[in-house]
């Protein structure tokens, strides 16, 4: 039922700073819309020195959740009652959710990366590369291996990040992992074994359609399922290029708006129509009129 009179009865939004040009306000409020549900999702600039305040003032109204992006990640962990198994393995949180009077910090980048492959590839038994070390190949390289992956390497610059990830994933997961350095064109023939998904969870190619993930395409079979984080452009160099060369590919479109509609089920309870999300963000980056 649509909201009658002034007030709304569940509020929900995010943190972040700077705050301007959230593409998740539009995929959530369209949502919202879509669903008739009587809520609001408000994005709020809230800076560091601030965030305690907010984090009590969304509580104090009554708030459903919350989104927490940069730089609040992982700074609200403090402020939180208790954390999910995956937002304690990736050592962040990207959702807070007020359940039963206590604040939980979720992690649902992850858990939308592996919705998004759904109907592409089953994770299950399966080798998975993951390029990069920071926040996103965390979230992405955790939930893999929760979800039934066989191996999750890791390739990074960065050697301390990476094998931090490589002994999380070792010690709290099913899943097998090894760190391999990254430096220039990167061939997975240095994996000695099989990749059945390739991931790219650095920022390369955010806002940058020509950007090139430093990467020997010839190494990558023809058979690998090639993802990309990056939601804006959706069509990133490597995924054209993979796609060139046979591959299946996943947009970070698909990872944007599961990991929104999983925060919506934990705000709200209901399953929103991922299909009017995907459309309202495609507007809100300008990919269609």
């Amino acid at each position: 039922m649509a909201a009658q009179g002034p007030f709304v009865s569940t509020i929900t939004g995010s943190f972040s700073h700077p705050a301007g040009d959230n593409p998740t306000v539009a995929m959530v409020e369209a949502a919202y819309r879509h669903h008739e549900l009587d809520a609001r999702y408000l994005n709020c600039d809230v800076r560091d020195v601030d965030l305690a305040a907010a984090v009590r003032g969304a509580v104090a109204m009554g708030w459903a959740g919350f989104n927490c992006s940069i730089p609040h990640k992982l700074a609200v962990i403090e402020h939180l009652d208790e954390l999910a198994e995956s937002a304690g393995l990736i050592g962040a949180v990207n959702c807070v959710v007020l359940r039963g009077g206590r604040l939980v910090g979720e992690n649902t980048d992850g858990q939308g990366f592996v919705a998004s492959l759904a109907g592409v590839v089953d994770l299950t038994g399966a080798r998975v590369v993951v390029l990069g070390s920071g926040g996103a190949a965390r979230a992405v390289a955790v939930e893999s291996a929760l979800a039934g992956a066989l191996s999750v390497d890791v390739v990074s610059r960065s050697a301390g990040p990476g094998r931090s990830l490589v002994e999380v994933l070792r010690a709290r997961t099913g899943a097998t992992s090894e760190h391999a350095g990254w430096d220039g064109d990167l061939s997975l023939d240095v994996l000695g074994h099989d990749v059945d998904v390739l991931v790219n969870a650095t920022p390369i190619g955010l806002g940058d359609a020509e950007a090139r993930v430093p990467l020997d395409l010839a190494s990558v079979p023809p058979s690998c399922v090639v993802a990309d984080v990056i939601p804006n452009p959706p069509r990133t160099r490597l995924l054209r290029d993979a796609s060139a060369r046979g591959c299946r590919t996943v947009d970070g479109l698909g990872m944007l708006v599961a990991q929104a509609a999983h925060a919506i089920r934990l705000w709200t309870g209901l399953e929103p129509d991922q299909a009017v999300m995907r459309a309202a963000l495609e507007r809100a980056l300008g990919q269609i009129a």
